[in-house]
């Protein structure tokens, strides 16, 4: 497998974080998944704040992009009020939204998480009903199905999580 590296995206990454966006929009809608994003989100302002709060990641192989999420480190709101289920634990956790891959490279979610593991014994993610192929994923990374949680718009998802113990 190559080896994928991580860092805060620039400015100058935008137009290669937007295509890879795009392909992940094309991807969904083309594997049973036509709602969670479509062709409407993440949105360019969306990014373009991502970007300039230093929360957009990309991962590479090179100095070539293959991959992008949005890393959020606290408290996420949405992950409040969970029903059909309950968090692991109430200790601190980082947040993976926004994940995608430009379909070249294996290993972007995996990649993600390790990057994780060095800022939180915690991490949480959620997906779409719909989206059979993220759920895989983020079982085949060790996270476990909490339950299900709710966008700001009352949109559910179902969410994760994956606790590193100290043997990882």
């Amino acid at each position: 497998m190559e080896t994928l590296s991580v860092r805060d995206a620039l400015s100058k990454d935008y137009d290669d974080v937007m295509r890879i966006y795009r392909y992940a929009q094309d991807f969904m809608i083309q594997t049973g998944n036509p709602n969670q994003w479509a062709h409407a989100y993440p949105e360019p302002e969306l990014i373009r704040e991502d970007i300039r709060m230093g929360i957009c990641k990309v991962i590479c192989s090179g100095s070539k992009i293959h991959g992008v999420f949005a890393f959020f480190t606290g408290e996420d709101p949405t992950y409040g009020y969970i029903e059909d289920g309950k968090w692991p634990n109430d200790e601190p956790y980082v947040t993976i939204h926004r994940i995608a891959g430009d379909g070249q490279v294996r290993g972007i979610l995996q990649r993600a998480v390790e990057y994780c593991r060095a800022y939180a014994s915690n991490v949480r993610i959620d997906t779409a009903e719909d989206n059979k192929i993220m759920q895989h994923a983020i079982a085949k990374c060790g996270f476990k199905r909490c339950g299900i949680i709710y966008l700001e718009n009352g949109d559910p998802r179902i969410a994760y999580a994956k606790h590193f113990s100290d043997k990882e």
